[in-house]
């Protein structure tokens, strides 16, 4: 993408990069007071049938995934025009999806900052090797690879390790202020939990968080993971990397039904969001579908969306993502050609 017309996509955003206090409090209303109701909906089920409650926390986790984004847009300082209220908001959101607001903001903020670049990999973002690293490894990183992009691990393990364990804890290097929020973050996760277990008992609290919160979680690492795992995706050595062209290149726009489009936060619109991380989740579509280059972007479906799973590697010479089994049938065409290739 030529420099003026990256420049002339960003101008054309730009008039987007603003919170609307009315849109944002009703967002509040609508996804957290459900959240509540159906969370004591789910506990009150359990009276009737745990088939019933599990049907209740899914779509709990539905709300709790919703959550997430209001969280996620208070990251950026995007859900409201006061830096204090989306502290203080995002702070609380994270409480409620068992997220540190200062900490997983810092990482996402590099996330934006490198997403696609190969020399910048590693915080914020999904392990990622190229071919020619895969092949180089040593043979426990290789297994510690295989097993980290197993979509077992990658879905259900995940969540489990990021929610209940790194989430906890600060990274090395954080600040002062930053370290503190991810402990009063803990203290209000631990307070509420043990209010609750106080007020229906520690089993009932945890037939009904544990499936919301693992449900989320899967789905929620899923929604991260497709949205920058697509065959024809985008990444690039530092010299060569591009911030727009990462954006709209190498971020999908999901195109989803528009019921898991609300329950997602518009979320789907990924190119947009990554363009411009201080448009709010409810400007988005609207951004999309003003701005026609934004529509010619990688588009995937939820049918579409699954082939995704078959990518592990990042092929720099034919810049696609492409499964282990395509690596080994192109080792092996490399190999024919060497043998067939005439001496001179």
């Amino acid at each position: 993408m030529a420099t003026n017309n990256a420049k002339e996509l960003k101008k054309q955003v730009a008039p987007y990069e603003n919170s609307n206090l009315k849109a944002s409090i009703i967002q509040i209303i609508n996804t957290v007071l459900p959240f509540m109701a159906l969370w004591f909906l789910a506990y009150k089920s359990l009276e009737i049938s745990y088939l019933l409650t599990l049907v209740v926390a899914a779509v709990a986790a539905g709300f709790m995934i919703r959550i997430f984004i209001i969280f996620h847009d208070c990251t950026h300082h995007s859900f409201f025009k006061n830096r204090t209220a989306n502290k203080v908001v995002g702070t609380l959101t994270g409480v409620l999806t068992l997220f540190p607001y200062s900490q997983w903001g810092h990482e996402h903020s590099v996330h934006h900052a490198t997403s696609s670049n190969l020399d910048k990999r590693g915080t914020g973002d999904i392990w990622v090797m190229t071919v020619d690293e895969y092949l180089a490894a040593p043979l426990w990183q290789k297994l510690a690879y295989r097993m980290y992009r197993n979509p077992f691990v990658m879905f259900v393990l995940g969540p489990i390790y990021i929610v209940l364990f790194k989430n906890r804890f600060n990274r090395k290097g954080a600040r002062m202020k930053e370290r503190l929020n991810t402990y009063l973050t803990n203290v209000l996760i631990f307070g509420i939990a043990a209010l609750l277990i106080w007020a229906i008992g520690w089993k009932a609290f945890v037939m009904v968080e544990g499936p919301i919160f693992f449900i989320a979680g899967m789905f929620g690492i899923w929604l991260f993971y497709v949205q920058h795992t697509f065959e024809d995706s985008y990444f690039e050595a530092d010299k060569d990397w591009e911030y727009v062209k990462a954006a709209v290149e190498g971020s999908s726009y999901y195109k989803l039904p528009k019921v898991l489009q609300w329950i997602t936060g518009n979320i789907g619109y990924h190119h947009v969001h990554h363009l411009s991380p201080r448009v709010p989740n409810y400007k988005l579509e609207e951004v999309h579908k003003n701005t026609e280059p934004l529509q010619n972007v990688p588009t995937i479906t939820l049918s579409t969306s699954l082939t995704s799973l078959r990518f592990r590697l990042w092929d720099e010479r034919r810049k696609q993502f492409i499964s282990f089994k395509e690596m080994k049938a192109l080792q092996h065409s490399s190999k024919l050609t060497a043998q067939t290739k005439p001496e001179l």
